[in-house]
C-alpha cells in the first residue's frame, strides 16, 4: 500500500514537472510582461521570421520583439537582408493588421465618394478638414473616382485631444452628422461654413483607430492591402500605387 502511494506521488510530481516544462514561449512571454508591467496588456504573441524571436503586439501600443525566454525585448522594425534590397518584416505585419482593422469599419461610418462606373479599387483616407494637403487631395477625388477608385473618408481631426479648445473637431462632427455628408465635407474643405450639427458619431473612435494604424498626420491613406501612405499623393500616382498592389 505504502509502495503504491509513493509511486503515485512520484507520478504526480512528474506530471507537475511536465506541465511546467510544457509552457509555450508565447505563454512565457505573456507571463513575463504581466509580472513586469501588469498594466500593459499583450494582445498577441507569434513567432517572427527569426528563430528564438517573437513578435509581441501590445494593446494601444507598439509591436515589440521578445526573446522566447521572456527576459528581453526591443522596439523598432525588423528587416530581412534579401537579394536586391531590405524587406521590412515589421511593416508587413502591420499591413496585415491594418487590412483587418480597416475592413471591420462599417461603411455607414465613413463618408464615401464612390467610383464612376466599375469600382476597381478603394482607399481609406484619414482626413482633417483644416489640413491644406487634405484639401489638395480632396480636389483630386473626382479624378480618382473617374479612374475607378472609391475614396472612403475617416475622421482624424488633429486638434481632437484639445477637447473644449478644439476648433476642427466640431466641424468634422457637423460633417458626419449632416444630411448630405459629402456636400458638407466638401464645403468645409473649401473653407466654407456648414450648419452646426451633433449626433451619435464615429469621429472620436476613428481618431483612435488612426493612432492604432500608425497615423501621425493628415492626410493618411491606407490601401485595401493595408499599406500606409503618409501625406498627400497626386491622383495618378496614388492610382498606380493602388493598382500595382493588386
Amino acid at each position: 500500500m505504502l509502495h503504491s502511494i509513493l509511486r503515485l506521488g512520484v507520478l504526480c510530481a512528474a506530471m507537475i514537472s511536465l506541465t511546467a516544462v510544457a509552457a509555450t514561449p508565447a505563454e512565457t512571454i505573456r507571463q513575463a510582461f504581466h509580472k513586469s508591467r501588469p498594466d500593459i496588456q499583450v494582445e498577441n504573441v507569434r513567432a517572427s521570421d527569426v528563430k528564438g524571436l517573437f513578435e509581441v503586439r501590445l494593446k494601444d501600443g507598439p509591436t515589440v520583439y521578445a526573446t522566447e525566454d521572456g527576459k528581453f525585448f526591443f522596439t523598432g522594425d525588423l528587416f530581412q537582408l534579401a537579394p536586391g534590397g531590405f524587406i521590412n518584416i515589421a511593416e508587413r505585419g502591420r499591413e496585415q493588421l491594418r487590412k483587418k482593422r480597416m475592413a471591420e469599419v462599417k461603411t455607414s461610418d465613413m463618408i464615401i465618394f464612390p467610383a464612376e462606373g466599375k469600382t476597381k479599387g478603394a482607399v481609406y483616407v484619414f482626413t482633417d478638414v483644416d489640413c491644406g494637403y487634405c484639401r489638395k487631395l480632396h480636389n483630386e477625388v473626382p479624378d480618382l473616382n473617374k479612374l475607378g477608385i472609391e475614396v472612403r473618408y475617416l475622421a482624424y481631426p488633429r486638434d481632437f485631444p484639445r477637447g473644449a479648445q478644439s476648433r476642427t473637431t466640431p466641424k468634422m462632427v457637423s460633417a458626419w452628422c449632416a444630411e448630405d455628408q459629402r456636400q458638407a465635407l466638401t464645403a468645409l474643405k473649401n473653407n466654407q461654413s456648414v450648419k452646426t450639427a451633433t449626433c451619435e458619431n464615429p469621429v472620436a473612435e476613428q481618431y483612435m483607430l488612426g493612432g492604432e494604424m500608425g497615423v501621425s498626420g493628415t492626410p493618411a491613406i491606407v490601401t485595401e492591402r493595408g499599406e500606409l501612405i503618409p501625406g498627400y499623393m497626386p491622383a495618378q500616382q496614388l492610382a498606380n500605387a493602388v493598382f500595382n498592389g493588386k
